[in-house]
């Protein structure tokens, strides 16, 4: 009697959305149920042992390199596997979702990689989880064009070697996809999202003379790392590609992770194409794992902490040298500013702040760093090409002057800044304004002129939470309370309803935003992500 089949993974609770069978194809869905089968237990004991290692931190309020994987460290002799062609020269990346419009102008933007972003810039509504997939196979296909209905302009792509190369970033592990389900139970939004990809676009892409690239979100370890290696394993035998083909970027994000990057490329090694700095998630990390360590962790206003801040500092000098010893990439952080079309003086003294910051990257030995406009793209490329040349990387500079001790990576008391009142109205107008539109399905937003993305939400909130609970005076002699939060989001809805009239206001999600960014700021119990509670309220 021959096995039964296994169960199929199901579609719930979903509008069908046109042109869905060409992503949810029955071969499409039968992979990822596989690789749900297999490796979603694996992903719950890991998430199990996040709570375990925060836990020890609230203990100890401290971190250090892991004693157990010091032989990894100590070994000189290996590194990773050399990066393929289109991954060699990275000196600029532009990041966003996978919308049409954006899709078309990201690959045409002079940029030498695009993020393709299923996870903080990108809310995960069923639609923009299927019509993104399907924007890229479009893409890879020549099938794509886009057509402003507002401006009239059309968008179509420019010769395939004037395109960026595509990295794909999948949600992190923390999240489901609620619409499919294995015998009932969600599958990771991170398996979702890689496996449709793979799937469809493996062997595409290697056509095209690159591959199926990966950045790897939210990491805290580098057991995480080995989960994402052994995925890459099963998956490149699956569909009958050579192993080695998927090359994968971590985001060095979490503050666990920068205390095992030597480890996170080891586990990835014959995959693994560099290490990036993102400064949001590791602000909201640190936040997060030490929010119980009394005074001497409470950060200031987020854009006080800039990449100069003494512990930003140990954290992106220990990731190039790592990444240059261990043969890796290492790429800088976010340029987020939006010019503005109105002000030409704003622009002049935020492209000055962007060339200061890639100048200082390409400095300290990056071979490439983010931007999220495209008129960024020329101001960051001046930077590296100053300092590459006709090289495509900086990987030769060893930076074996770079020495960093645990306490370094932690040491936030070494900032003069401290938490102040603009500082609590900022965290609640830019929450209040990214949760509405987040909540709309729209995960890259423009507020400020900045590019904020979810992990913009998660400091903001984060922020809020700490500096109640750590009692913070602010400079106006006013207390941080749970009050003092409600006073201040409650003038903030008053005034957007003001600025943009009933109408608007009333159509849009703004009480609901509101709601919700005080329930994470003021909820004794912090959420891990806001992510979570969010998703739920997402239609």
């Amino acid at each position: 009697m021959s096995a039964p089949a296994p169960s199929p993974l199901a579609i719930v609770d979903a509008e069908p959305l046109p042109r869905q069978d060409e992503v949810l194809t029955d071969a499409a869905l039968a992979f990822v149920a596989e690789l749900h089968r297999r490796f979603t237990p694996r992903r719950d004991e890991l998430l199990a042992r996040r709570g375990e290692r925060r836990a020890e931190i609230a203990r100890t309020s401290t971190l250090d390199f892991l004693p157990e994987t010091e032989a990894v460290r100590v070994d000189d002799t290996w590194k990773v596997a050399p990066a393929p062609a289109a991954l060699d020269d990275r000196r600029v990346e532009i990041t966003g979702p996978t919308d049409r419009k954006m899709t078309v102008n990201a690959l045409n933007s002079g940029a030498r990689v695009w993020l393709a972003d299923f996870e903080d810039a990108s809310a995960p509504t069923w639609e923009n989880v299927v019509t993104g997939q399907l924007n890229l196979i479009d893409a890879y296909t020549r099938n794509i064009d886009f057509t402003d209905p507002r401006s009239g302009k059309t968008y179509a792509l420019r010769p395939a070697e004037e395109l960026a190369t595509v990295v794909t970033r999948p949600r992190g592990w923390h999240l489901d996809e609620r619409h499919l389900q294995l015998d009932g139970t969600p599958a990771p939004g991170a398996l979702v999202d890689f496996g449709l990809y793979f799937f469809h676009n493996a062997q595409r892409l290697i056509d095209l003379g690159k591959g199926p690239y990966f950045y790897l979100p939210k990491t805290e370890s580098h057991l995480e790392a080995r989960l994402w290696n052994d995925i890459f394993v099963f998956a490149q035998d699956y569909v009958g590609i050579p192993q080695g083909t998927v090359r994968a970027t971590v985001l060095i994000e979490t503050i666990t992770a920068a205390y095992e990057m030597e480890e996170i490329l080891y586990e990835l090694r014959d995959h693994a194409s560099g290490l990036n700095a993102g400064r949001w998630d590791y602000l909201f990390s640190i936040v997060k794992n030490f929010r119980d360590g009394g005074s001497k962790f409470v950060l200031p206003d987020r854009n006080l902490v800039t990449m100069t801040a003494p512990f930003m500092r140990a954290y992106t000098e220990l990731l190039v040298r790592t990444c240059h010893k261990r043969g890796a990439h290492a790429i800088g952080g976010m340029a987020a500013f939006i010019p503005s079309r109105r002000d030409a003086e704003v622009n002049k003294v935020a492209f000055e702040k962007v060339k200061a910051d890639k100048d200082r990257e390409a400095g300290d030995g990056f071979d490439g760093s983010w931007v999220a406009h495209p008129d960024l793209v020329p101001i960051a490329l001046a930077s590296f090409d100053a300092v590459l040349g006709d090289k495509p990387n900086q990987k030769d500079r060893l930076r074996e002057d770079v020495s960093v001790a645990a306490g370094d990576l932690i040491a936030i008391d070494t900032l003069d800044a401290k938490p102040s009142y603009d500082g609590l109205r900022n965290a609640v107008a830019v929450g209040i304004r990214y949760i509405e539109a987040w909540l709309r399905g729209m995960g890259a937003v423009a507020i400020f002129n900045l590019m904020e993305d979810a992990a913009t939400a998660e400091i903001s909130r984060s922020q809020i939470w700490q500096w109640i609970n750590a009692d913070v005076v602010f400079e106006n002699g006013e207390h941080a309370t749970a009050d003092l939060a409600r006073k201040v989001a409650a003038e903030e809805l008053a005034a957007i309803r003001t600025e943009i009239g009933d109408e608007a206001f009333d159509s849009g999600k703004w009480q609901q935003a509101h709601d919700l960014l005080l329930q994470v700021s003021l909820d004794q119990d912090y959420a891990d992500f806001l992510t979570l509670p969010a998703y739920e309220q997402l239609r």
